[in-house]
């Protein structure tokens, strides 16, 4: 055997490892079918700008060990997410707080807002709910859930909201604050100079090979390492053997703009079911000295934007799968694949797809640092 370990996927999860058995001495052979490192994370400098090739990521956590480990690789900076939901012709700040109660109902007090939402839940007389629709009702009354749940929802899952299980949405955060800090945990941020050069950083030293795809060459991949880390779907590992498992995809349309300043906001949610992206996506703002929009503060300003459109699809084979179908019956199917998994020896399953759930980044890295913990 040419190496210890085989790393399929040089994506967040499998840098971590890779760099962890480096670091303790293993010979390691990263691959990807990709032309660059990164995974969904990889980030690209388009008029100097650091463009989100996948979809925004913005890292954040509570747990200090997960922040301490990834500041050994990047400096991040301070930006806080605070999107904000555009339906047709209103706009709206998120999460749920006052200053979207403000907006909606007109209401100055958290008590003012509080019983609108109770008298609307109360209205619906939603005892036990069958289907999402009447789950995001009874947690956050009518108006909230048509026009700010309702189309978006209705546009990442494909579905209709009643076609949808209750139980996709267990809780909608409802704050009764002047805050659209978007997550509630004590570090966030992006790395200064895009994610990509922290990956690389992460790879430093370590075999990568570009281009090559695990499944075209199973066997000769397969036989040059003692032990395999996939971090690809675990359905196609096994050749589908007890049918395909479901994900979520993503279509992005990139356009470079002639102007300093698009939309204000890194991210605006379109809740609208007939507008067909769920969001649109203005890179800049990410960033700190560029953006636009701030007046005369002496900084020099991009005189361009880089903004992305995001449209939810369904994922067919050959297609990029960005996020699993964690319903009852995927959850059930994939449980199958975890008992083949369990009776390997020498493969590693880990990442999104490779353990089938929706990771952020945060959990991405702790379930990392966890299977470097048991297999180092």
């Amino acid at each position: 055997m040419r190496y210890d370990y085989l790393v399929v996927g040089a994506g967040l999860f499998g840098a971590i490892f890779a760099y962890e058995a480096h670091r303790a001495g293993k010979k390691v052979l990263v691959i990807d079918r990709r032309d660059h490192v990164g995974g969904n994370i990889y980030t690209k400098e388009i008029e100097g700008i650091q463009v989100h090739q996948y979809g925004a990521h913005i890292f954040h956590t509570s747990d200090k060990e997960v922040w301490d480990y990834v500041q050994q690789f990047a400096e991040f900076n301070r930006y806080t997410n605070s999107p904000v939901a555009r339906y047709k012709d209103e706009l709206y700040n998120l999460p749920f707080n006052m200053n979207t109660f403000s907006k909606m109902w007109g209401v100055k007090t958290p008590q003012e807002a509080k019983e609108i939402i109770e008298r609307q839940i109360r209205e619906a007389g939603i005892a036990e709910p069958e289907n999402l629709e009447e789950q995001a009702i009874s947690l956050v009354g009518r108006d909230i859930y048509e026009k700010l749940v309702k189309g978006y929802t209705e546009k990442q899952w494909g579905k209709r909201a009643t076609e949808l299980p209750s139980f996709i949405i267990r809780r909608l955060p409802v704050r009764f604050v002047y805050d659209n800090n978007y997550f509630n945990d004590k570090y966030q941020g992006i790395p200064v100079g895009g994610y990509t050069q922290m990956i690389e950083k992460m790879l430093a030293g370590i075999e990568v090979r570009l281009g090559t795809d695990f499944f075209e060459d199973r066997d000769s991949l397969a036989s040059e390492a003692e032990d395999i880390v996939f971090t690809g779907m675990i359905d196609a590992y096994y050749e589908y053997c007890y049918g395909e498992l479901e994900y979520r995809s993503l279509r992005f349309e990139t356009e470079i703009m002639p102007i300093e300043n698009y939309q204000g906001n890194a991210v605006v949610n379109y809740t609208e079911y007939e507008v067909p992206y769920t969001r649109i996506i203005e890179h800049k703002h990410f960033e700190y000295g560029c953006q636009g929009g701030y007046g005369n503060t002496g900084a020099e300003v991009n005189p361009r934007t880089v903004v992305t459109r995001e449209y939810p699809a369904a994922w067919k084979k050959g297609e990029e799968p960005y996020y699993p179908m964690n319903d009852e019956k995927n959850n059930a199917l994939y449980g199958k694949y975890r008992e083949l998994a369990e009776k390997e020896e020498h493969v590693i399953f880990g990442g999104r797809l490779g353990m089938y759930r929706y990771y952020d980044m945060h959990q991405v890295v702790a379930e990392a640092l966890k299977c470097v913990r048991e297999c180092l």
